[in-house]
């Protein structure tokens, strides 16, 4: 029955310094990067509407809390995913 299993395939991998890293991971790591570069460059306040209240606020803090929301829906949609299989 082993004869007929198809072909195992790791994720793609790359050398960094002598370790291996998936592409997953680096391109992860990126994109953080980016996204906190992002906000710390951006430090104006701002005013936003919350259907009745007006509240001014620090753009980074809109921003570090837009990404927070989005990175704990990516997780929940994530693991929700991984338990339908």
């Amino acid at each position: 029955m082993a004869r007929n299993a198809p072909p195992r395939h790791d994720p793609p991998t790359l050398t960094v310094k002598g370790r291996d890293m998936r592409l997953r991971t680096l391109g992860f790591l990126v994109l953080t990067g980016l996204a906190i570069w992002f906000i710390a460059v951006n430090t104006g306040s701002v005013s936003i509407r919350l259907w009745v209240p007006t509240v001014t606020l620090p753009l980074w803090v809109v921003l570090t809390a837009t990404l927070l929301v989005g990175m704990v829906l990516g997780l929940f949609i994530a693991h929700r995913r991984r338990a339908r299989r």
